[in-house]
């Protein structure tokens, strides 16, 4: 079979389509993705645990340069290859946890994953890989965004998937991904012999492959067992597989067997507690809220009340990042109807205050309702009687109060919250309690700063955060940021470098670093990192629209065009596409289509000064000085003085023998920074000796650039 695609394979059973496979190749590595054996990640935990030793063993710099990535996809690497890189975040106690991964965090690592995988691939050419990925449709939103992923970017014929599924409806980008990259291939129905096991060994079976047959006779004889039976095969399962000490258990087959086992709400409860906290720390949100969910459905809200709010109040906050809130909201009135303690009553208050300003919908948020909320949660954390726990709940209040000033449009109240945040802290407890969240803290103000367009005191704020916590890219992103913003460019790039290294893949640092190295005339840089974000993204407008322009400065004019049209594809109303698809008509000397996508782009956007500039260079070559004026007027009246807009517009005026005119505009702009004097001085020379004026400043003997200079 040809392998420039990969392969999916659909049937109605996992025999059937085992069987087909087995008909294709031999996969170096196979997995069963069904998330009930070990939650987010069933499949890729058992491929990374394949695949990477070897690849550590003989490039250690490759799985290096991926292990946060890798071990947080399959935790029981750490064994073999190290930690991830820590951080304040990471190393934070349960209690002094106050700051969680964003949604975007696994496609992050999954990008991550598909250049660990590229990278292994081009460095053992030797060595392609086939990975056979079965049960993907029963696997976890996330392993199946991974998959969508790997499957958009890694070249089949380094590393194939063989991805199985019943016919069900999969997800948009899965579906889509598979649709695009795969040959879809149907599994011939497998004769099935009659079954002489008994109904009891079939439905140890079920328990045995941990739910995860999908022979109906099995799953038929497991449901007609008696439950007390049942019961107990899942307790023995759960204690065998509890004995192998893999972390990964502990995220699928084992919460499931002890919500089926003999004690559902204490040993079930308890167990889809942690793994549902603990994907909730890794930003596995969908994983988190179907534990949590099972959790709800199993604890006593009234015997085992801690438990329970604890598990809800986690459901709440993962539906509330994945959804926009409604589940968030409906869980917190039921906690504070149910229980009537202080503690429940803070916790919801809060989450209540963050739903309202920044997670709901943006037609259901509330600034001044949210502010209540903080308020009120500001006020039960005053009344906390121990000293050490009241300051910090109490300044932990106020930094969610400060966020929602900010919303309001109080930076300076924001800030002077915060501020007062950290003084309590340094004040009332001792050094080392809650790094972190002095961390977020002196974050948080210096983005208070950066809103303010205070950014020199921002940066001291982000020097201190990264002192504190070197290894979070984050901030070193942040202060990239701060330090351009500072003019300091070399140091801004220096931060995004550092940022890159310390963190999964970033779409904002490569598109940020893409524009730094722009600026900087390093196009080559800024196209590979323009070419990530758009690996990462291939739909994301602004990249294409500025990629298309570094590669029409390249004399790629062919990627520009490419680049322009699927642009367009994706927004067919994009003046500053439009406006590009007119510069490779430019280069290509049709000026008649050239004038016709300048004037369209403008009809979209009367003020891109680009389609302006450039439209009068059409004008200009075809001699209609007039047209070519007009335009460069208004675009000049648009950005103000610029040297190369006065430069052009000059040029037309003394090609109408408008000498004075000329000489006046290459005098302004003469003195603007980032003109081109040598040219300009001989222009200005000939104009003024032209009009007869006096101050001559070069001989005006030389040629002189016959072109307009144009503007992208």
């Amino acid at each position: 079979m040809s392998t420039d695609r990969h392969v999916w394979i659909v049937g109605s059973s996992r025999a059937e389509r085992e069987a087909a496979f087995s008909t294709l190749v031999t996969p170096h590595a196979r997995a069963n993705c069904h998330r009930r054996l070990r939650g987010p990640y069933s499949g890729f935990d058992r491929i990374l645990m394949s695949v990477v030793p070897p690849v550590h063993a003989s490039l250690p710099d490759v799985v290096e340069a991926s292990r946060t990535e890798i071990t947080s996809v399959a935790p029981e690497l750490e064994a073999v290859i190290g930690p991830p890189i820590h951080t304040l975040t990471s190393l934070a106690p349960p209690e002094e946890r106050t700051r969680f991964y964003g949604l975007g965090r696994t496609r992050r690592l999954a990008h991550g994953i598909a250049d660990f995988l590229a990278e292994a691939s081009l460095r053992r050419p030797d060595v392609p890989l086939v990975l056979s990925l079965e049960n993907v449709h029963a696997a976890d939103p996330i392993e199946q965004e991974l998959i969508a992923i790997l499957l958009r970017r890694l070249d089949p014929s380094r590393v194939r998937l063989m991805v199985g599924t019943t016919d069900q409806e999969l997800p948009a980008e899965l579906a889509s991904a598979l649709g695009e990259r795969a040959v879809r291939l149907e599994a011939a129905p497998v004769p099935r012999r009659p079954r002489d096991s008994s109904r009891e060994s079939l439905a140890l079976a079920y328990v045995r492959a941990d739910g995860t047959c999908d022979l109906p006779e099995v799953r038929a004889a497991y449901e007609g067992t008696d439950p007390y039976l049942r019961a107990r095969w899942h307790d023995e399962r759960a204690q065998e597989l509890e004995r192998r000490e893999e972390w990964s258990l502990r995220m699928g087959a084992i919460p499931w067997h002890r919500e089926h086992g003999s004690d559902p709400s204490v040993a079930g409860g308890e167990a889809l507690a942690a793994a549902a906290g603990y994907c909730m720390g890794m930003g596995f949100y969908s994983a988190a809220l179907d534990l949590g969910r099972r959790g709800r459905a199993v604890i006593d809200p009234a015997g085992q009340p801690d438990l329970y709010w604890k598990i809800s109040n986690t459901v709440a906050m993962a539906a509330a990042v994945l959804d926009g809130g409604e589940e968030a909201e409906a869980i917190c009135m039921e906690l504070r109807e149910r229980y009537g303690t202080p503690t429940v009553h803070l916790a919801t208050s809060y989450l209540l205050g963050v739903l309202y300003t920044r997670l709901h919908p943006a037609e259901r948020r509330d600034h001044h309702l949210a502010k209540t909320h903080m308020n009120n949660a500001l006020a039960l954390a005053s009344q906390i009687e121990d000293p050490a726990e009241r300051a910090f709940r109490t300044v932990f209040q106020q930094n969610g109060l400060a966020l929602v000033e900010m919303h309001l449009g109080n930076l300076e109240g924001s800030r002077q919250l915060v501020t007062q945040g950290m003084e309590r802290l340094d004040r009332e407890l001792g050094p080392g309690k809650h790094q972190l969240h002095r961390s977020v803290l002196q974050h948080n103000r210096a983005n208070v700063f950066m809103a303010m367009g205070l950014p020199e005191e921002a940066l001291a704020d982000f020097n201190a955060v990264i002192e504190a916590d070197p290894t979070y890219g984050e901030y070193h992103l942040d202060r990239g940021t701060c330090l351009r913003r500072l003019g300091d460019e070399d140091g801004a790039l220096a931060d995004y470098d550092t940022a890159e290294r310390l963190m999964p893949p970033l779409l904002e640092l490569h598109y940020n670093r893409a524009d730094l190295r722009s600026s900087l005339g390093d196009r080559e840089g800024a196209i590979a990192d323009f070419d990530y974000v758009l690996l990462m993204d291939p739909d994301h407008v602004d990249a294409l629209i500025n990629r298309a322009t570094l590669r029409l400065e390249a004399g790629d004019v062919a990627g520009a065009l490419a680049d322009a049209q699927h642009g367009l594809g994706i927004d067919p109303g994009n003046a500053a596409l439009t406006c590009t698809l007119g510069l490779v008509a430019m280069e290509r000397r049709n000026l008649g289509e050239a004038r016709q996508a300048f004037t369209r782009s403008l009809e979209l956007d009367p003020a891109l000064h680009a389609a302006l500039s450039n439209r009068a260079m059409v004008a200009h070559t075809e001699g209609d000085h007039d047209a070519a004026l007009e335009d460069l007027t208004r675009a000049l009246e648009l950005v103000g003085d610029d040297p190369d807009l006065l430069h052009n517009r000059g040029h037309v005026h003394q090609s109408a023998r408008h000498w004075d005119l000329a000489a006046r505009d290459y005098a302004r702009a003469l003195e603007l920074p980032g003109a081109s004097r040598e040219e300009l001085v001989r222009r200005l020379d000939l104009c003024r000796t032209e009009a007869g004026l006096p101050g001559a400043l070069r001989d005006s003997s030389r040629p002189l650039a016959p072109a307009l200079r144009g503007r992208g």
